[in-house]
């Protein structure tokens, strides 16, 4: 899994990529087919916003989440991404 970072009004420090790392680290458990992910974390005003898009095998997800500290906002889309990741991996599993 190949995660890419990127800040928009913001500078990206070492802290943020190691806690987003951890973070992604957790939905790699989940389901093992995550090629690449794209996050973007991003300052607008008094709000923090993160949003991230993974490639899947068969799927892109995308998830995003405004807060107004930046850690929170990441935790929340990581838990929205971990409830679609667990969507699709229902949803293509055998039926029968």
């Amino acid at each position: 899994m190949q995660v890419s970072i990127t800040g928009h009004h913001l500078e990206v420090t070492e802290s943020l990529k190691v806690y987003v790392d951890g973070k992604f680290e957790k939905l790699a458990r989940h389901f093992d087919n995550v090629t690449d992910v794209h996050v973007i974390l991003s300052v607008e005003k008094l709000v923090q916003k993160a949003e991230a898009t993974l490639q899947l095998s068969g799927a892109k997800i995308f998830a995003e989440d405004h807060q107004e500290d930046m850690y929170a906002a990441i935790d929340e889309m990581v838990d929205k991404l971990d409830r679609q990741i667990t969507r699709h991996k229902e949803k293509t599993g055998s039926h029968r």
